[in-house]
């Protein structure tokens, strides 16, 4: 079980580490902060967070060599989290500031918010997560969690068994998403209290 807790927190340079560490460590993980590819083979469960454009955190994903050893990691049952940007970039592609092509580990895109008199953007507070099917990441939860946003752009996943939770502004998006050993979430549960804390409990507790 101890093994289990041992988190990689990747640092691509665009994300909210230090909380995001605090939080972890908060629920009983062990956290390594790297940016380094050669540590992830050495990690059965990783967290990869992202702040800001898309196209910037792709950048400095391939500038870090990162894209294979995740896939690598994946394939040999490693846990993955991606958290905000770090979820988007699971996806095929973004329209962010043009095309950019994302990891593809999940069939689908990230598209923006549509432009609306009334339509705040970017989508900023607290939002509920309406949960679509069972997964061990909302375990524990109260029925109508809510949770910490902050984005302009959203996921369009293809497939719809991939969609865990939705949440509406004014479109319905995918909140969380899973598919196996991977899994990410659209809002920051570092900021999200409770329930952040329980969704990161439960990530770091999950028995592979």
């Amino acid at each position: 079980m101890k093994a289990l807790r041992r988190i990689l927190l990747l640092d691509v340079g665009t994300g909210n580490l230090q909380s995001v560490q605090k939080a972890l460590e908060a629920v009983g993980a062990e956290v390594l902060r790297s940016d380094s590819w050669h540590d992830i083979p050495n990690f059965p469960k990783i967290v990869l967070p992202g702040v800001g454009a898309f196209g910037e955190f792709m950048s400095r994903l391939r500038k870090l060599s990162l894209e294979d050893p995740l896939r690598e990691a994946l394939a040999r049952s490693a846990a993955l989290l991606g958290i905000c940007v770090g979820m988007q970039a699971l996806f095929a592609s973004s329209e962010e500031m043009g095309f950019h092509e994302g990891l593809g580990l999940l069939k689908g895109k990230v598209v923006r918010f549509p432009s609306r008199p009334l339509l705040k953007v970017p989508h900023t507070g607290w939002n509920e997560l309406v949960v679509q099917r069972e997964h061990f990441l909302l375990a524990g939860l109260p029925e109508r969690p809510f949770a910490y946003f902050n984005h302009s752009y959203y996921c369009l996943p293809e497939q719809g068994e991939d969609c865990v939770s939705q949440t509406e502004h004014e479109v319905n998006f995918a909140s969380v998403v899973a598919r196996e050993n991977l899994c990410a979430v659209q809002f920051h549960p570092e900021k999200s209290q409770k329930v952040g804390l329980k969704i990161l409990q439960n990530f770091v507790e999950w028995q592979l």
